[in-house]
């Protein structure tokens, strides 16, 4: 075997000859149940500098030396893996973006097995990724001619579940599990731990666990993920499949970034674009594709920063937690992220978060925050066919879910729907409920204790967009006054508005609506109690200018109140609700049922003026114009 130290330089016949003679030593795929033939101290292999070795099928060796300049390859079609002592490791991108991976140089010992697997191509957004993994299920059962399988150490291993298992990697870009096909396979008591970039969140390259394809069904129990890398998610459901977490924890740190990466969006999205006011390199969890539903259920989600509980680029999706904890564990990121047409749950769960509880990024998102009540999760068992035992359902304790973000509650920069009911507890550092100029609709029944605890004092913040646009982009903050349209109808509610309305819960924190352009803010509160300033105003970043380097600044905005101009105020109190104004507040809008009444604090008075002309404030009255409340 050619060493690399000789003058005699082999031809590639002889090179390929040599890596044959290699795999025959340790020829044949790893089996599932154990591993490759274990190498002897013969089975060692040189490759030096200059030199392409192709490994023809999976071989076995004690020690290996590549050099600087060396290179390992496989026939067309086909990827190398190797593992030593059962770690996958020495894998890396051949390049920044590229798609491949090779074995980085260096010496490696122990028992090395080498695989040669079909290639697993996964495409999004026109990149084609061939993907690598410990274990390829497809819908007969286990795909040994996929699978690194050296890389699965101890436990049980079969067509339809894999029991007791541990998966480790070192290298980079290599999965855990991937079923696909619609399979139906269970992961339980497994432990996996990568250390490395993944390549593409979006298919799951380099994730610890991937269920992809409808009527692919992925459930696991008892499972343990530790990932660090850039994009090295733990688990990602993809393209109809329905996958079920119970009893498991997923906590994935950052990675560190390429040197010569450069911001690009789709297939080389390996940050968080900084315009969402946040910074990080990897998701723990993500949710994509059309009709996909991921269920988790008494499990911990865990992401550094940029975000937890992810989806991204859905139609159709469902997303439920249950009962389970869901955090940040830098300073930054979001716990959930509900994109495009996705219904998602957070029920009886813990969430501690950087930056937002939940970011709702376009339209058609539907979000609840609730008890986990025994109906419920029984409804939910039967309506996403989560196949939970009695003994299970009735193990699960009934909790409210309780959020706490040390910044803003939710962000609207897409239009969605927000639902918060049962005992559920919103405390914020900063404003609850922030709405970057999409429609946001909004319903919060406190009948059964929720409550809602802005630390800033703002319940509502109704604001122009300050997203620039692009990675590349500038925020600037505009100095002139908005101009009247005088198409635009602020005294009436239009589909496209913000609508917020509150049921039987006390309140405290004012309600702004910045807008420049059209759009209205349409308050209703029945049988509730709020305390503050609902008005129009205008609103302003602490800096004029806000580029990627100043990112922590969005959304954080004081506010001026101001008469409307396109941006109407409709306040509804209904119900006995009483509003008690506790500063100047301009409305386009006041309509009191017959039993409410609007007040000010102890010791004051408050007075209101229609179109300039005071106007005495009556029950059952309904208001519209240019309307001030002023408090005396």
């Amino acid at each position: 075997m050619a060493t690399g130290s000789s003058a005699y330089e082999p031809s590639m016949r002889d090179r390929v000859r040599a890596l044959v003679a290699l795999a025959t030593v340790g020829a044949g795929s790893a089996a599932l149940s154990g591993t490759a033939r274990a190498a002897d101290a013969s089975d060692t292999l040189t490759v030096g500098a200059g030199e392409t070795y192709v490994v023809a099928t999976t071989a076995t060796l004690s020690s290996l030396t590549l050099a600087e300049g060396g290179t390992l390859a496989v026939p067309d079609g086909y990827s190398l893996t190797m593992t030593v002592d059962g770690v996958e490791t020495g894998s890396v991108l051949t390049a920044t973006l590229a798609t491949s991976t090779t074995i980085a140089p260096g010496s490696y010992s122990g028992d090395i097995v080498l695989t040669v697997a079909e290639q697993n191509p996964a495409t999004f957004a026109g990149v084609t990724f061939p993907l690598r993994q410990a274990l390829y299920v497809g819908a007969d059962g286990l795909v040994t001619a996929k699978s690194a399988s050296s890389a699965l150490v101890g436990g049980t291993v079969t067509d339809t579940a894999a029991q007791g298992v541990a998966v480790t990697s070192t290298g980079e870009a290599f999965d855990g599990f991937y079923v696909a096909e619609g399979a139906a396979y269970t992961v339980t008591d497994t432990t996996i731990g990568f250390t490395g970039n993944g390549r593409c969140d979006f298919v799951g390259d380099g994730a610890a666990l991937v269920g992809t394809g409808s009527g692919t069904r992925l459930v696991l129990d008892g499972v343990t993920v530790s990932n660090k890398g850039v994009v090295r998610s733990g688990l990602v459901a993809e393209d109809g499949a329905d996958v079920v977490v119970k009893n498991s924890s997923i906590r994935c740190l950052n990675g560190t970034l390429p040197a010569d990466y450069v911001f690009g969006g789709g297939a080389d999205m390996l940050v968080v674009p900084w315009r969402l006011g946040i910074s990080g390199n990897v998701r723990a969890t993500n949710l994509i594709g059309t009709g996909t539903r991921a269920t988790y259920l008494n499990s911990t989600i865990a992401s550094e920063t940029w975000g937890a509980f992810s989806t991204d680029s859905v139609s159709g999706a469902q997303a439920t937690a249950i009962n389970c904890a869901i955090s940040n564990l830098g300073d930054e990121g979001y716990g959930s992220f509900a994109d495009g047409d996705v219904t998602e749950r957070i029920l009886g769960c813990t969430l501690d978060t950087g930056t937002y509880a939940t970011i709702i990024g376009a339209s058609n998102s539907t979000l609840y925050y609730g008890d986990s009540t025994r109906s419920d999760v029984a409804q939910l068992n039967t309506d996403l066919e989560l196949g939970l035992s009695e003994e299970e359902l009735a193990a699960l304790p009934e909790q409210s879910t309780t959020i706490t973000s040390r910044q803003f509650g939710v962000m609207w920069h897409g239009a969605g729907t927000l639902h918060i009911s049962g005992g559920t507890l919103l405390t914020t550092a900063a404003t609850t409920f922030l709405d970057k100029a999409v429609r946001a609709t909004i319903t919060v029944d406190g009948s059964q204790g929720a409550a809602l605890t802005p630390g800033n004092g703002v319940v509502l913040q109704v604001m122009e967009t300050d997203n620039p646009g692009s990675n590349a982009g500038v925020y600037t903050e505009p100095t002139d006054d908005p101009v009247k349209d005088g198409t635009w109808d602020v005294s009436t509610a239009h589909d496209t508005d913000t609508t917020a309305a509150f049921t039987a819960i006390a309140l405290t924190g004012d309600f702004y609506n910045a807008m420049r352009t059209g759009r209205n803010m349409a308050l209703t509160f029945d049988a509730s109690a709020v305390t503050g300033v609902l008005s129009a105003s205008a609103s302003r970043h602490a800096i004029d200018t806000i580029t990627s380097a100043e990112y922590a600044q969005l959304g954080h905005v004081t506010n001026t109140a101001q008469p409307v101009v396109n941006n109407g105020v409709l306040v509804t109190l209904t119900a006995g609700a009483e509003w008690t104004v506790t500063g100047t507040s301009y409305l386009s809008r006041l309509t009191l049922s017959a039993d409410s009444a609007v007040t000010a604090p102890a010791g004051s008075t408050v007075s209101m003026t229609v179109d300039g002309e005071p106007t005495a404030i009556e029950p059952g009255g309904d208001y519209s114009g240019a309307i001030t409340l002023s408090v005396a």
